[in-house]
């Protein structure tokens, strides 16, 4: 194979291997990241001391508060009534009692939506939840710092729907996709980088267009993770608070940013130690000026010949 051939080959490999780096480590992220119930509470237990969450929890436990006592009362209540929950709603958003319950709310609406989606079963159901226990794990918490009827505080089945059916086989589609991709686009990247640079004429550089392949797939990674932040948020209806939402995200996605720079990292380091091992690694040695051969000696003159003289 001529050599322009084999830089052709090599660079067509290289180009798809810096496209699926990226998409590997994407679809690593959405199975080993949110996907693992155990790592997304420690991601959202932060979430619960951010001023913007608890303000949006507190409007909507205070609304909620509202509407029940509305119907209690058939009719709207006094504004000092609605200025009342409010604050009580944002003073139990401090408690330790929020924090429990916010990590049992997200453990249990989590695991939920993971054992539908893992389950081949479920399809054409929607995915539900009872936040009964979490309304109880909340009044245990209550009834521990003393709260004034705390043990009243009725709990009864309430179960919530996290996603409807068609929106539920839609993810669980998905899951199954990335649960594959997840395997075999890091290796197929690792596949496709190594025979690059194999069937490369000059070696060296197919090694620095690994690298600043890799790179630039971190930084597309990058790009990805702050446009799809302002579209989700963009993207969510009116009553949901944007800062919070924006929060949720971020603490979501923090894994998926580390492991975006890392590519960019290693990508550069790999194309800098390519060029400094070129420049500097190969530099012909100076020989030093051969010393001029030594001139041949003189031939010995010949000795005379004897001349005959006559008798």
């Amino acid at each position: 194979m001529s050599p322009r051939l084999r830089n052709l080959l090599s660079a067509g490999l290289i180009v798809l291997a810096g496209l699926l780096a990226p998409c590997g480590a994407l679809a690593g992220w959405a199975v080993h990241g949110p996907a693992d119930t155990g790592r997304y509470v420690t991601a959202m237990a932060p979430l619960a001391d951010d001023p913007d969450v608890r303000d949006a929890v507190a409007d909507t436990l205070g609304a909620g508060f509202v509407g029940v006592v509305d119907e209690v009362a058939a009719g709207p209540v006094d504004g000092r009534v609605r200025l009342f929950v409010r604050d009580a709603a944002r003073s139990f958003t401090r408690t330790e009692a929020f924090h429990e319950g916010w990590d049992t709310a997200n453990r249990t609406v989590h695991g939920a939506v993971l054992r539908a989606l893992r389950d081949h079963g479920a399809a054409g159901r929607a995915i539900t939840v009872d936040l009964a226990p979490v309304a109880a794990r909340v009044r245990e918490r209550l009834a521990a710092d003393h709260v004034p009827f705390a043990r009243r505080i009725p709990v009864r089945p309430t179960p919530v729907t996290v996603l409807p059916a068609r929106e539920a086989d839609r993810l669980r589609k998905g899951f199954r996709v990335l649960d594959v991709a997840a395997l075999w686009l890091p290796l197929a990247a690792v596949v496709f980088a190594v025979t690059g640079i194999a069937v490369a004429a000059c070696r060296r550089r197919a090694v620095a267009a690994v690298g600043l392949g890799t790179a630039l797939g971190g930084a597309l990674l990058v790009v990805a993770v702050v446009v799809g932040r302002r579209l989700t948020v963009a993207g969510l209806p009116g009553p949901v608070d944007g800062p919070a939402a924006g929060a949720v995200y971020d603490a979501l996605t923090a894994t998926l940013r580390t492991a975006s720079w890392l590519l960019v990292a290693l990508g550069l380091t790999v194309a800098l130690a390519a060029w400094l091992t070129g420049r500097y690694g190969h530099r012909p040695r100076r020989r030093s000026p051969a010393k001029p051969a030594p001139e041949p000696a003189p031939p010995d003159p010949a000795p005379p010949r004897p001349t005959r003289t006559g008798r």
